[in-house]
């Protein structure tokens, strides 16, 4: 990944959800955005899953996604990226990405994390401008084409989304965790 880019903020043209506000921003995290991330995660990872996990599988994922620990090795740790996505100066979204490999055919694979705008921000075209992001910086750093996957939950009403943005449903597996709780997720794929 190219340490040039980490200095820099994206602006896309899109316009926040209310129109006297500025555009969104998408901008590196830090470990001092930790705190953010967190208070996020707490509002728009339980509305997300609310209904489709148990509590206890619930705490679980908060504390093994969003412990200041695991945020920490995720925002530090190479070829992975963690972002957050603002309104103005308000943070709306966050999206996180990592390497993993190469295709077959020698293409970059990344897979994408972690895809999330409050509840506020949703169909305001956020997600669309935070994933178009990803794909954009991808492409810099990949010309030759990449491809892109990414778990989602099978329950999870974003499933749509992702085709919306062109994803297509490659597999699906229920993935283990740890404490006997399970991901029931499709993996949406997309290669450009």
């Amino acid at each position: 990944m190219e340490t040039a880019y980490w200095s820099k903020w994206i602006i896309f043209a899109g316009r926040c959800r209310f129109s006297n506000m500025p555009n969104f921003s998408i901008r590196p995290a830090s470990v001092e955005d930790i705190p953010v991330i967190q208070g996020m995660a707490e509002v728009v990872f339980r509305n997300t899953y609310a209904g489709i996990l148990s509590s206890g599988q619930m705490e679980y994922m908060m504390d093994w996604m969003y412990s200041e620990d695991s945020l920490r090795k995720r925002i530090e740790a190479p070829g992975k990226a963690f972002h957050i996505a603002y309104c103005g100066n308000i943070p709306a979204g966050y999206v996180s990405f990592e390497a993993d490999g190469k295709t077959a055919d020698g293409r970059g694979r990344f897979h994408l994390q972690k895809l999330y705008a409050l509840p506020e921000y949703q169909h305001s075209e956020l997600g669309w401008q935070m994933f178009e992001f990803v794909r954009t910086l991808l492409h810099e750093w990949n010309p030759g084409g990449c491809r892109i996957e990414l778990n989602v939950n099978r329950e999870n009403p974003s499933v749509g989304f992702y085709e919306h943005i062109g994803m297509t449903r490659d597999r699906q597996g229920d993935f283990p965790i740890g404490k006997g709780f399970y991901m029931n997720d499709y993996i949406y794929v997309l290669d450009f």
